[in-house]
């Protein structure tokens, strides 16, 4: 009981009209410290269609050609990023000797887009309830620590709009996590990154067709259709009468729906699932995930890509 009453406030705390992305985040890894979930297993399916509708909410507040031309210019940027990722994580993952399976989904989920990618390759991997919970564990980790941090970064360094919403989008996991840092760092930074984070997402197809091609394994590819409804409500917004008082409502409601899901995520990572983690995915998962922040940033900064 004592679990249930504190969970519905923690998703209270989130209409109140101070809430932001990271101060959810900050409320459900509190609530996971403190308490048991009561609703583990519903959250995390939860989380997963609030986020889809947050996204395609979000849509209705960006422009389309500034959507296309962040596309456009993301899609090489993450084409390379993603076979560079998946090629350090392999190596890493032999190093830090991590099981094969566990090591790719922890690569695939860094390199693409966190646990949309290892829900996604790890029914085709084959991989065990174990593999994938550690895998998760590791990538959720580390996009509460990305949400956290990369906007003070962001700031510290004083990069540009554009800049962060680019650097987000290419080294933090998650697109719940990218959104949320890039709406606290402002409205361009969150155009560019939610964008390019949407391009890197339909790499997921591809990989998953790979995997089941190397595995032999028949299985079902689960298309990301939210990424066509966010192109659509870009499309309305810029085309079918631009600025109307529906469009910023639905708007605020994708914000609203990042919120909630960005708390729920919080809410699973329990210490348990943490310590289930063990120290040799993590490792492998945090020097992938500073391999990969680091070149980015380092790319963008020196003007070797932009948007």
């Amino acid at each position: 009981m004592r679990s249930k009453i504190l969970f519905v406030l923690g998703l209270a705390f989130c209409l109140m009209p101070w809430a932001s992305p990271p101060l959810a985040l900050l409320a459900g890894l509190f609530f996971g410290a403190i308490a048991e979930h009561p609703y583990p297993g519903e959250s995390r399916q939860v989380s997963k269609y609030f986020l889809q509708a947050a996204v395609v909410g979000l849509g209705f507040g960006m422009n389309l050609h500034q959507v296309l031309r962040a596309g456009r210019s993301g899609f090489v940027y993450t084409a390379l990023g993603i076979a560079v990722a998946l090629m350090v994580g392999a190596i890493l993952g032999r190093l830090v000797r991590v099981h094969p399976r566990a090591s790719f989904l922890i690569s695939a989920g860094t390199a693409i887009c966190g646990g949309s990618a290892i829900a996604a390759v790890g029914p085709v991997l084959g991989a065990t309830e174990d593999e994938m919970s550690v895998s998760l564990g590791t990538i959720f980790l580390l996009n509460s620590v990305a949400l956290l941090t990369f906007p003070a970064i962001g700031t510290a360094l004083k990069l540009s709009q554009s800049q962060f919403g680019l650097w987000a989008a290419l080294a933090i996991h998650d697109t719940s996590s990218v959104v949320g840092a890039c709406a606290k760092y402002g409205v361009a930074a969150l155009a560019v990154g939610t964008t390019v984070k949407l391009a890197r997402a339909l790499w997921i197809v591809p990989i998953t067709v790979a995997t089941a091609v190397k595995t032999g394994r028949k299985t079902r590819i689960q298309w990301p259709w939210f990424i066509l409804f966010f192109c659509l409500a870009a499309m309305a917004n810029t085309y079918l009468l631009a600025g109307l008082p529906v469009y910023h409502l639905l708007s605020s409601l994708g914000k609203l729906m990042l919120i909630f899901t960005l708390f729920l995520i919080g809410a699973t990572l329990s210490p348990a699932a943490l310590r289930k983690v063990g120290p040799r995915p993590l490792i492998q998962g945090v020097l992938l995930w500073i391999v990969v922040a680091a070149t980015s940033l380092l790319a963008i900064r020196t003007g070797w890509i932009s948007i």
